[in-house]
């Protein structure tokens, strides 16, 4: 057994601890939380300045994008950033392995015990067979036609197979990428067992635009890769309420970036039976949109808000202390200790596997993460983190 005592140890799962010491087995495993007034026999102390708390947990990430790390332009809008994807994602298998090797390094140097990554292809499912992180792998859909959603569906079930047993399940890729048909298989899919869902929402004002009115840039997307939409016709509501209904109520669903999300679409969201979570990365949307969500009107609704990092094509690095630290900056109010719980407990129950990860108790394996370089409790430019365990 080890203990490790600091400043403070975040439980998680209860209040913070002023010199608290944490004691862990050969394994990894907390064997006690305690006070500094409480110790075990003949276990040695490693003094710590900083907080101790669990492993985070980065709930959406493209670890298949890493090797596009600066070769994406910053800040020119979504629609500009996803043409861009498509013009560079091409690459070598072996550069493409290799970049998603060191991103996997990078994300457990980082504190990262457990990933929700987005897959279109098989090339992760080796990697993440032997890593030391925890993935689930949403394989991604996309097919705005509904006359290519049965063969795009069939695909991702082969997909699917090829990463199962690892944790996996299909999901539908953006409201503006998936057609109704398609989401209607998804829908049945989600009937028959556990699957998980993650989407990419409301990113910029043109997705709504789109759905609203059938107006903005979507349409040049669109044209730019030969896709003919005549026969979508403008929902007269914004993207979030026209698709909300085609999702399961039997599946957690992942709502991630939620941009140009409003208080409208959040009190729309309460009309229905859906167990709904919200992803943020901040970083990746001041890299796409130079723009971040209105995220205190999600604070208090009731749901489950969960923290990313996104792709090393939209982010300079795969750290999610790195976008507690943007959220703060900018939005002071926002506690260390929630930005901590968002990024531990609540994407760890997201993901199914708050049994094991997301707090400091007993019998858990959660990693144990220092933050030192603080200001009080404050994240600052200085801020870091470090992998105890």
């Amino acid at each position: 057994m080890k203990s490790f005592r600091a400043d403070y140890v975040f439980p998680v799962s209860a209040d913070p601890i002023k010199n608290g010491i944490v004691t862990i087995d050969d394994d990894g495993r907390i064997i006690s939380v305690t006070d500094q007034n409480t110790t075990l026999p003949d276990v040695p102390i490693e003094q710590l300045n900083g907080i101790i708390c669990p492993g985070f947990i980065n709930t959406h990430c493209h670890l298949e994008l890493s090797h596009l790390k600066d070769k994406v332009k910053q800040r020119t809008g979504l629609v500009n950033f996803i043409i861009d994807i498509q013009k560079t994602r091409g690459a070598d298998t072996k550069q493409v392995m290799e970049a998603a090797i060191n991103a996997d390094k990078e994300m457990y140097e980082n504190g990262i015990v457990a990933v929700g990554d987005i897959s279109n292809t098989n090339i992760s499912v080796s990697i993440k067979a032997s890593s030391k992180l925890y993935y689930h792998s949403f394989i991604e859909t996309f097919g705005f036609l509904p006359s290519q959603a049965a063969e795009t569906f069939n695909k991702a079930l082969a997909l699917l197979n090829e990463y199962k047993p690892q944790p996996c399940s299909i999901t539908p890729h953006a409201p503006y990428s998936v057609s109704k048909e398609l989401f209607k298989l998804i829908y049945k899919h989600c009937d028959d067992g556990h699957n998980l869902l993650s989407i990419h929402n409301q990113e910029c004002d043109d997705e709504n635009k789109f759905f609203r009115y059938k107006l903005g840039s979507f349409n040049d997307l669109y044209a730019s890769f030969g896709i003919d939409i005549s026969y979508f016709k403008p929902q007269a509501r914004n993207s979030l309420q026209s698709i909300i209904p085609l999702l399961s109520s039997k599946q957690e669903i992942l709502l991630v970036h939620n941009t140009c999300t409003n208080l409208k679409d959040i009190y729309f969201l309460k009309r229905f039976d859906r167990k709904v979570n919200f992803c943020f990365c901040p970083n990746a949307n001041l890299y796409i949109e130079n723009k971040l969500p209105k995220i205190e009107l999600f604070i208090g609704q009731g749901y489950n808000i969960t923290l990313g990092t996104d792709s090393l094509a939209s982010n300079s690095k795969l750290c999610i202390l790195s976008e507690m630290r943007t959220i703060q900056e900018r939005i002071p109010a926002i506690s260390t200790a929630q930005l901590i719980e968002w990024g531990t407990i609540n994407g760890a129950m997201f993901l199914g596997i708050d049994d094991d990860k997301g707090t400091l108790d007993v019998g858990k394996k959660p990693g144990l993460n220092l933050i030192t370089g603080l200001d009080g409790l404050k994240i600052t430019p200085d801020t870091k983190v470090k992998r105890l365990i």
